[in-house]
């Protein structure tokens, strides 16, 4: 890709004459903060944006790039960062939609599809109910899909954005060693992540991007976690941050017996109890899918639990309405920023009173929004959480992704909760969006919040919690304090071993 340009209608300058260039048989990083255009520059060479100027070269020869449809003939498939797929159709088909195996007669030949992607899911360890309905699935399972869905076409230069986000670190280990296999047998590969570590452990070399532009391209054998962050925010990024000795106070979150019913009407949270004190972060380890999404819903009134009680500041609020929840004194930062934190179509303003809207003084006593007092709270928000923005007015889909957690993250500290619920709160952030966030966290701690973190970075678990629970099959294996336990004890109560085993073999 040469001199590659993109300005958006507005006048938003994505991309400023970027050269970028990968060999064939390599994995190749892609890596810069929210913003700094790499996913605009794959998007191009996919065919799902177009570029203001600049030219392509597939394998030597000039290419023009219209749609996906000119990309896949050209052999070049992309994973996106977030979903594609259509909710009511099982996962076979959302694979093989488009390119379907047909007998004679047209009928689509199904048979012949599963048997293909059986064989691929057996390759790559990536494995899916492929007879149920998309949306009765899990988010790593949908990331498993999407991934299967371009490898099942055959894509000989295959684009992943962020596809590690969701899935676990065994699987992790199982699509990294496929991608190897790949990669040895000639494929070309362009993995965009912003996990440094994955970066070290997967590519060949590293392109990082800053502000549309390319600051360089480095073998990545020959450069440290900390030069990659520096070439991506033109500062140093601190990975460990410094957590003050705090003696925390009295409970001010308590679950007692939480029993919670998934989607399909399984138990997804069994008989779960732990608290959370003022001054302390209460982390939730464990992998993703169990137990944690629907133990976080019960918590903050967006599922009922069928049995067991959660005490807010000492009151009884099982069952309470979300709204309800907000006016007692607690925060929730979701997991999924889209789906539950932000409304994409809102501006800056309005997302920044979601869950106020109804109270005073931003809505008087006939119902009427005071216009200058909402906009005064925006700017505060944004100011005080440093969210980069054209503006206040500007629409929320406008912004990078950790600009739309920190105005989430805003907002929710703006609301002066007693108690803050964060899930996931740096899922697919940039080195110096997710320290802000984590440093965010440790103040609301020192503070004297109590502050439930739910995460799937064991790294982030530990370095900021005081107190840690593991979760597995939605059971706790065990509370420990982060200093007093190892990664291989730890990741032993993450496959299903409980503390009291661990200490018992120790003993022994």
């Amino acid at each position: 890709m040469k001199g590659m340009v993109k300005i958006y209608p507005g006048g938003t300058v994505a991309l400023k004459g970027v050269d970028f260039a990968v060999r064939e048989g390599e994995i190749h990083g892609l890596l810069g903060e929210n913003g700094a255009g790499k996913t605009t520059l794959m998007e191009i060479l996919y065919g799902t944006r177009s570029p203001t100027a600049g030219e392509i070269y597939v394998r030597g020869k000039k290419v023009d790039i219209r749609s996906p449809r000119d990309a896949m003939a050209l052999g070049i498939g992309m994973v996106h960062q977030h979903f594609t797929l259509i909710p009511v159709f099982t996962a076979l088909e959302n694979i093989v939609l488009g390119d379907e195996p047909v007998k004679t007669a047209g009928v689509v030949n199904v048979e012949a599809a599963r048997a293909r992607v059986e064989e691929l899911m057996d390759q790559t360890g990536l494995h899916v109910d492929l007879d149920v309905p998309v949306e009765t699935l899990s988010t790593g399972e949908r990331q498993r899909i999407e991934i299967l869905k371009m490898l099942y076409r055959n894509a000989e230069i295959l684009i992943l954005d962020e596809p590690t986000a969701v899935l676990t670190p065994i699987e992790v280990e199982e699509l990294f060693a496929f991608l190897k296999r790949m990669r040895d047998e000639g494929k070309t590969i362009v993995f965009i992540t912003h996990k440094l570590r994955e970066v070290k452990a997967i590519t060949d070399r590293v392109t990082v991007l800053r502000r549309g532009k390319v600051v360089g391209t480095v073998n990545t054998e020959e450069v440290t976690m900390e030069d990659l962050a520096r070439m991506m925010v033109g500062r140093k990024v601190l990975f460990k941050l410094e957590k003050r000795p705090r003696e925390p106070e009295a409970p001010q979150l308590v679950v007692e017996d939480l029993w919670v019913r998934d989607d399909k009407g399984d138990y997804a949270v069994k008989g779960v109890s732990f608290e959370v004190k003022a001054g302390e972060i209460f982390g939730i380890a464990g992998v993703e899918g169990n137990g944690q999404t629907e133990m976080v819903e019960a918590i903050t009134g967006l599922r009922k639990p069928e049995r067991g009680r959660v005490l807010l500041a000492g009151k009884d609020v099982t069952g309470a309405k979300p709204h309800e929840l907000y006016a007692m004194g607690l925060g929730h930062i979701p997991e999924d920023r889209h789906k539950r934190g932000i409304i994409l179509d809102f501006t800056v303003v309005e997302n920044s009173i979601l869950g106020l809207q109804r109270l005073p003084p931003f809505m008087n006593k006939w119902g009427v929004l005071q216009e200058k007092v909402v906009r005064d709270w925006a700017k505060k928000v944004v100011d005080r959480f440093e969210i980069d923005t054209p503006g206040i007015d500007a629409l929320a889909s406008s912004l990078s992704g950790g600009n739309q957690q920190k105005l989430i993250v805003g907002r929710e500290i703006m609301k002066d909760p007693k108690v803050v619920v964060a899930a996931q709160p740096t899922r697919g952030l940039d080195v110096a969006a997710t320290e802000y966030i984590r440093k965010t966290l440790l103040a609301m701690r020192d503070e004297g919040r109590a502050v439930l973190l739910v995460s799937a970075d064991l790294d982030e678990v530990l370095m900021l919690s005081d107190r840690v629970g593991v979760m597995y099959e939605g059971q706790l294996m065990g509370i420990v304090r982060p200093e007093e336990v190892t990664i291989e004890e730890i990741g032993l109560m993450m496959g299903g071993v409980k503390l009291e085993e661990i200490k018992g073999r120790v003993s022994r």
